[in-house]
């Protein structure tokens, strides 16, 4: 049902209420022109309003908490955001009941479950309009840990020193990465169904999918390498190249993920298009999987050929890798529009591995962008190089989860502790 009250404006008010006052009419009449509920008018008439009376219109509950216990939380929303243990709503709820009778502010919260209403969290949120209500994506102990000060400041120290040593231009430092391309959409966008019907489907290829490695590279010029293909088969068919993005290199693996051998074969597929020297060298910065840091092949092979290998430090990959920051989930979300599309195309037929390739190329193209490209250098710090990208804030996760103990929710002035430890990070040279 839609809300039907505080329709009336502040102008319709004033006009019933100076009606009222001159004796061109009565309480009921201007309540039936101006359209303001007489219950409302006959409240601003008689002054019993304290916070509005006369004609000044106040829509809603009067502010429960004062202005700077109110900005104090918001301040704490954004802490426990930043650490990763954000507030759901009835955490807020609850805090701010919490505040009140701690600071022994008067308010009419509900006393029984000990929160705040649903109207205080609307027009709170309508208050601060940094806020903002989102669904969080999941980020492992690990990796909140792993993202910490110390650690990070050290690898961009190693990025300085190499990056005066080689004189690196943006054409000569690349990312590498591997993402895995699956026959069944990651997910489902939203749609046009009836109004009330309880349950609505789209079409999927398959339950359960299969699923193909894409390894990508780029620089920080936004030069983007043939990718390669790893397919979980023994031996490999033409077919299976049909539709893929030019240049794109093929391999088969037992498990269909990368292996020693071959990151091996997609390095000298690196080293035969980027063509780098002993005289020019270039700058890889990967992951520090064991098929690329613990790879002797690879790793006498790029120190031969001009490329020195740096590995990013251990879980911080979501915040320092370029192609995970900018360019893999522009990928994801156009891939699965070629599949939707391809699957309408094809009535019941399914999308198989033999379609990957073609659905790449129509979705390889509309990501590979420059911008892109540039942009997941620039927000990870890596070109230009820059460590305050980052600020204090995007470590407190790592300092907070390096001290075992809860953070109190009804804490707002918490402190953040400091982490003390850092594991070092290595250069492949």
């Amino acid at each position: 049902m839609k809300r039907t009250c505080g329709k009336w404006s502040g102008e319709d008010l004033e006009r019933a209420v100076s009606a009222i006052h001159r004796g061109d009419m009565g309480l009921c009449k201007a309540a039936e022109m101006y359209g303001v509920p007489k219950a409302t008018l006959s409240r601003h008439m008689s002054g019993k309003n304290k916070i509005a009376s006369g004609d000044v219109k106040f829509h809603g509950h009067q502010l429960m908490l004062p202005e700077e216990l109110e900005n104090e939380l918001v301040q704490h929303c954004l802490m426990l955001e930043s650490m990763y243990f954000g507030l759901r709503v009835d955490d807020l709820r609850r805090l701010a009941f919490e505040l009140a009778e701690a600071n022994s502010v008067p308010h009419n919260f509900n006393k029984q479950d000990r929160m705040a209403g649903k109207k205080w969290y609307y027009a709170f949120m309508k208050r601060h309009g940094e806020l903002s209500l989102r669904e969080p994506e999941s980020t492992s102990m690990s990796r909140a840990q792993g993202f910490n000060k110390e650690r990070v400041h050290a690898f961009f120290d190693l990025l300085a020193k190499v990056y005066d040593e080689e004189k690196i231009t943006p054409e000569r430092l690349f990312n590498m990465d591997e993402t895995s391309l699956s026959t069944v959409q990651d997910g489902q966008s939203k749609i046009i169904s009836k109004r009330g019907k309880r349950r609505i489907g789209a079409m999927t290829s398959n339950e359960r999918g299969e699923s193909v490695t894409c390894v990508v590279c780029t620089s920080a010029a936004g030069w983007f390498i043939p990718p390669m293909l790893i397919y979980k088969r023994k031996r490999m068919k033409a077919e299976l190249t049909n539709g893929a993005p030019p240049g794109t290199v093929f391999s088969t693996q037992e498990k269909g993920w990368m292996s020693n051998e071959g990151f091996v074969d997609w390095l000298k597929h690196f080293i035969y298009t980027v063509k780098p020297s002993k005289d020019a060298k270039v700058v890889l910065i990967l992951d520090g999987h064991v098929t690329h840091a613990k790879n002797l092949a690879a790793v006498q092979l790029a120190r031969d050929s001009g490329v020195r290998m740096i590995s990013l430090p251990p879980h911080t990959t979501h915040r320092l890798q370029p192609l995970d920051v900018s360019f893999f989930g522009p990928l994801g979300r156009y891939y699965d529009e070629a599949m939707r599309k391809w699957v309408r195309t094809h009535v019941s037929r399914p999308v198989t591995t033999w379609q990957v390739a073609e659905l790449l190329g129509e979705s390889y193209g509309r990501a590979a962008s420059v911008a892109i490209a540039t942009s997941g250098f620039k927000a990870t710090g890596l070109w230009p190089l820059d460590v305050n990208v980052f600020s204090d804030a995007d470590f407190s996760a790592a300092a907070f989860t390096d001290i075992n103990r809860p953070m109190p929710l009804n804490s707002p002035s918490a402190g953040i502790p400091v982490l003390q430890t850092a594991t070092p990070v290595t250069d492949s040279r």
